[in-house]
């Protein structure tokens, strides 16, 4: 089966309250639950504030390091989850019920398998 990675979108700011993350936390448990329990979860993960991250980027031969993110915009990836499932329908049909317990957009991307070389050239 292809694996397919679910990237969850969230708006940059402050995390909503208790009284609202907490349901949504419980739905999304619910879903990775669900997830495991038919076979198709391989793991998952949250990421830190995008203020956290740090960008290695080649230029005239010399690697710059830079804080924060690559891209500045209103909404960050905050958190995944890697999939596998027997097509793009299936893992869309997963993405979708994520979607609904996260209540953010979720991007459903297919992960390159190994007969995919990464040894490819780049341009």
């Amino acid at each position: 089966m292809k694996q397919y990675l679910l990237s969850i979108y969230q708006p940059d700011g402050e995390a909503p309250p208790p009284e609202v993350l907490e349901p949504i936390m419980r739905d999304v448990a619910a879903v990775g639950q669900e997830m495991r329990a038919a076979g198709v979860w391989v793991f998952n993960g949250g990421l830190h504030a995008p203020s956290t991250a740090t960008v290695l980027q080649v230029k005239d031969g010399d690697v710059l390091t830079t804080d924060g993110p690559y891209l500045e915009g209103k909404e960050h990836v905050g958190g995944f989850t890697v999939i596998q499932a027997p097509d793009l329908d299936s893992a869309l049909e997963w993405g979708g019920k994520l979607a609904r317990a996260v209540t953010l957009p979720i991007e459903v991307r297919p992960l390159e398998d190994g007969s995919e070389s990464c040894d490819a050239p780049q341009g």
